[in-house]
């Protein structure tokens, strides 16, 4: 987030031209700033404010006139969520809650673009992560049928498929997994017991 001190500074007769604030005409209040980061003359930053109290913004980061990136802010100002356009069509679809880590731990996603009904989550190991970054992929879970539980499983090793599990009988539990060595399907289990463990299990042969 830009440097809220910048904003705030801005005169309130909008003199500043890369800054527009906006006020509540009846109490005075600042509302709004909108920042145009790249001198181009059009607004790509918009701040939604209660008064010197940053809200959240929203964010057209390559100019193209669609917002691409959402920011939520707490009491102090800090980033707490980050939403992102995987399509890049103007609507969030993935979500990012921010953490003491050094990088990005938990991504949340939802199919349908709304953040009540996520479907995906995506964990990452923050220890190989770059500075503010994702680390390597480390598993995945996923609620197909949209009714709140998991219902497949992903794991990986060093960033690679190396287990997908499965739930056919929508209790939650996996059923039946997949594992891969490499690009490999190497072996198929199924039937677990009351404790989880998988009871039968087929070697696939190249």
């Amino acid at each position: 987030m830009l440097g809220l001190s910048v904003w705030l500074n801005a005169d309130r007769t909008g003199a500043n031209a890369s800054i527009r604030p906006t006020y509540d005409k009846a109490t005075g209040r600042l509302t709004e700033l909108a920042y145009d980061s790249n001198r181009d003359g059009r607004p790509d930053t918009w701040t939604e404010m209660d008064g010197t109290r940053a809200l959240r913004s929203r964010i057209d980061r390559d100019g193209d006139g669609r917002i691409d990136r959402w920011e939520e802010y707490d009491a102090s100002g800090a980033v707490v969520k980050v939403g992102f356009s995987r399509k890049n069509d103007g609507r969030a679809d993935a979500w990012i809650s921010t953490a003491a880590e050094p990088g990005i731990q938990r991504i949340a996603m939802s199919s349908t673009g709304d953040e009540h009904k996520i479907d995906r989550w995506e964990y990452y190991d923050v220890s190989k992560a770059a500075a503010g970054g994702r680390g390597v992929l480390v598993r995945v879970e996923e609620d197909p049928t949209g009714d709140g539980r998991v219902h497949k499983w992903e794991t990986y090793r060093d960033g690679l498929l190396e287990t997908v599990s499965f739930d056919e009988d929508g209790d939650g539990k996996p059923d039946r997994r997949l594992t891969y060595r490499g690009a490999d399907l190497v072996a198929i289990e199924s039937l677990p017991d009351a404790s989880g463990r998988f009871t039968k299990r087929i070697d696939v042969k190249k």
